[in-house]
C-alpha cells in the first residue's frame, strides 16, 4: 500500500512548484498519495512563506494543529522560506517537528524524511541543474522555475536571505521539461523566478549563454506549446527589446506583472528597487503603446518606513497614470534579515491602514470601470478546470479568468467565450461555436 501525504502550501507560486517537486522526489523513492485528511497521513509538509509576518505566526499555530490531530507515526515537516531563515529554531520551539528543509535544498525531501530532527537549510546549495521527478497538480499546464534565487537587495525583502544568490537553470533543461508537460497535455506554461527578466545573470556552467528574451525564442518554437506566461518581472530589466518580444511573440500571453512597490522615488530608493517614479511610468506606456491589448498588474506597500503623506500621494499617481488591471497592496511588514526593519520612522499601523484602504478603494474604482468594457467581448479562453455547479474556468490570454457552464470535454481546450457577465475579480460568458 502506498503511504500518505498530506502537503500545505504557503505562499507564492515558486513554492507550489516547490511543492510539486517534492512530491515528484518522494514518488521516485515510494509511491505516496495526497490526502487532504490530516489524521490518515503518514507525512504532513508544511511548505512555507516567511515574506510577511502573518504566514510566520500561522505556522506555529499549524504545527500545534498536527501535532495534535496526527496518526501514530507520523512524521511533520517544516520546508520553504521560514524553514530556511528559521533553521533549527523551528525544531526548539516545536520538537514535534521531524525535520527542517530549507527553500534551496528542495531535492534533499528524501534524505531528509530519514533522519530525525534533520536540518537542512543552506542557501548555497545549487539545485539549479537537478532534475527532478515529474509531477504536476494539473494537467494542462505547467509551472517551470527558471532561476532560484535572488540578487537583488531591496530593503524589505527577506528572500535573498531564503533563497540565496540567483542561479539562472540551463536552458536546455528548462526545454526538457515544458516538453514533457506538452507532451502530456500542457498546452500553457507559466515560467517561474524571482526577476526571471534577468535570466542568464549567472549559471552554474560558464559555457551557457542566454538572456530571457532569447529562452523566450526558444521555448516558443516547441511544438504544442500555444501560450507562456511568466512571473515575475523587474521593472530594471524591462528593456526596448524585451518588450519588443513580449508584444510581438503571438505564443507569450498579453499579461505583465510589473511591480510597482511605491511611487516615489525617493522611497524608491531607499527601497534599492533601481528605478524611478518616471522610469516605471515609461516602461508601462511603452506596455500600453506596443501592446494595447495587454493588462498590467503590479505590487504596492503602503506604510514603508519614512512614507510620507507626499509619497503616499506620489502612488496614487501611479495608480491613475497606469490604471493597473490587478493589484496586490498590503501594508508594510518588517521582516528579519532584511535592512528596512531597522529604519527609524517606521509608520503607525492606523496611518498605513487609512493609506491602504483609500488607495484599495480608488483601484476598485479602477477595475470597475475596467471590466465593465469588456461586457458583450470576445476572448480565447483556455479552460484548465472543473468548477462545482457544472461551470469550468479558465483564463484568457490576457489573464482574466472565466467561468462558463460546461463539461470535462472544454478541459484543456482554447475557446472563443462571448462575455456575458462582469466583475471585479471574474468574467462569465458562453463559448461560441
Amino acid at each position: 500500500m502506498s503511504k500518505k501525504l498530506f502537503i500545505e502550501t504557503l505562499g507564492c507560486a515558486m513554492n507550489v512548484r516547490d511543492s510539486e517537486h517534492m512530491i515528484a522526489e518522494l514518488n521516485k523513492k515510494e509511491p505516496y498519495e495526497l490526502t487532504q485528511t490530516l489524521g490518515e497521513a503518514d507525512l504532513i509538509i508544511i511548505n512555507t512563506c516567511s515574506v510577511r509576518e502573518k504566514p510566520v505566526a500561522k505556522l506555529f499555530s499549524e504545527i500545534g494543529v498536527f501535532k495534535k490531530y496526527r496518526k501514530a507515526g507520523a512524521k511533520i515537516g517544516v520546508t520553504g522560506c521560514t524553514a530556511s531563515h528559521l533553521g533549527k529554531e523551528i525544531i526548539k520551539r516545536a520538537p514535534a517537528v521531524d525535520f527542517v528543509l530549507g527553500a534551496r535544498n528542495v531535492s534533499k525531501i528524501t534524505e531528509v524524511i530519514e533522519k530525525k530532527h534533520a536540518v537542512e537549510v543552506s542557501t548555497e546549495f545549487d539545485e539549479s541543474s537537478y532534475d527532478f521527478g515529474e509531477y504536476r497538480s494539473n494537467p494542462f499546464k505547467a509551472m517551470v522555475n527558471i532561476s532560484i534565487g535572488c540578487d537583488k537587495s531591496c530593503t524589505f525583502c527577506i528572500v535573498p536571505a531564503t533563497r540565496g544568490e540567483e542561479i539562472s537553470i540551463p536552458s536546455a533543461l528548462i526545454i526538457q521539461e515544458i516538453g514533457k508537460a506538452v507532451a502530456t497535455g500542457a498546452k500553457e506554461v507559466m515560467l517561474l523566478g524571482q526577476n526571471v527578466n534577468n535570466y542568464g545573470r549567472r549559471f552554474s556552467s560558464a559555457d551557457e549563454q542566454c538572456n530571457f528574451t532569447g529562452l523566450l525564442q526558444k521555448i516558443s518554437l516547441i511544438e504544442g506549446l500555444e501560450r507562456i506566461r511568466f512571473t515575475s518581472p523587474h521593472p530594471l530589466h524591462m528593456d526596448d527589446v524585451f518588450l519588443q518580444e513580449f508584444a510581438t511573440n503571438p505564443k507569450i500571453c498579453k499579461q505583465i506583472h510589473v511591480p510597482l512597490q511605491s511611487g516615489s522615488t525617493s522611497l524608491l530608493k531607499a527601497m534599492k528597487r533601481g528605478y524611478t517614479k518616471e522610469n516605471f511610468i515609461n516602461r508601462c506606456e511603452k506596455i500600453r503603446t506596443l501592446c494595447p491589448e495587454a493588462t498590467i498588474s503590479t505590487d504596492v506597500i503602503v506604510g514603508f518606513p519614512n512614507e510620507s503623506d507626499e509619497d503616499f500621494e506620489e502612488t496614487m499617481d501611479v495608480l491613475e497614470a497606469v490604471r493597473f488591471e490587478q493589484m496586490f497592496s498590503f501594508k508594510y511588514s518588517a521582516r528579519p534579515h532584511t535592512e528596512a526593519a531597522d529604519f527609524e520612522h517606521q509608520i503607525d499601523n492606523t496611518l498605513a491602514g487609512s493609506r491602504l484602504t483609500r488607495l484599495q478603494k480608488r483601484h476598485t474604482e479602477i477595475l470597475d470601470e475596467v471590466m465593465d468594457k469588456h461586457l458583450g467581448r470576445v476572448h480565447k479562453v483556455y479552460f484548465d478546470e472543473l468548477k462545482p455547479n457544472g461551470k469550468v474556468s479558465g483564463r484568457s490570454d490576457d489573464g482574466k479568468l472565466f467561468f462558463v457552464q460546461g463539461s470535462e470535454e472544454l478541459l484543456g481546450q482554447i475557446v472563443a467565450v462571448e462575455v456575458t457577465k462582469v466583475s471585479r475579480g471574474a468574467l462569465e460568458g458562453v463559448c461560441l461555436a
